[in-house]
C-alpha cells in the first residue's frame, strides 16, 4: 500500500527518490489542461511547489480532489536533471519530493536537488 510506503519519515522518503527514479529511469508527476500540479509552498510564502515522485503509484495516489482530471505522467530521469531543474529554478518553482498522502514532505530548492543527486550518481 502506497500511504504505508511514503510515511511520516520525510528524510526516508527522500533518501528512496533516487534509487527508485534510477530503477525507472524516470520520476513521475501530475499534468492538468493548465499545466502541471503546484502547491503553496510550507516553508516559504510565496513560494510554489511542483511535486515529483520516484514511482507511479505515489503519484496515482493524489488523482483526487483538486487534482482528480490530473494525468500521471514520466519524466525521463537524464531530462529532468539536465532541463526540469535548473528550468523550475529559472521559474522560481522548488521541487516536492516524494511527498506522503497528506502532501507532506522535504521541499528543496531545485539547483540544491540537482547538486545532491549529482553526488549520488
Amino acid at each position: 500500500m502506497v500511504e504505508a510506503l511514503l510515511g511520516q519519515d520525510f528524510e526516508e522518503n527522500c533518501a528512496r527518490f533516487l534509487p527508485e527514479a534510477m530503477e525507472q529511469g524516470c520520476v513521475w508527476a501530475l499534468e492538468g489542461d493548465s499545466g502541471f500540479a503546484l502547491c503553496a509552498s510550507e516553508k516559504y510564502a510565496d513560494a510554489e511547489v511542483m511535486p515529483f515522485w520516484s514511482r507511479r503509484e505515489y503519484a496515482e495516489f493524489h488523482l483526487q480532489e483538486d487534482w482528480a482530471d490530473y494525468a500521471v505522467v514520466a519524466v525521463d530521469l537524464q531530462e529532468f536533471l539536465d532541463d526540469w531543474l535548473t528550468g523550475m529554478h529559472s521559474d522560481v518553482l522548488l521541487v516536492g519530493i516524494n511527498w506522503n498522502t497528506a502532501l507532506a514532505g522535504e521541499e528543496m530548492e531545485p539547483l540544491d536537488l540537482l547538486e545532491a543527486l549529482e553526488q549520488e550518481l
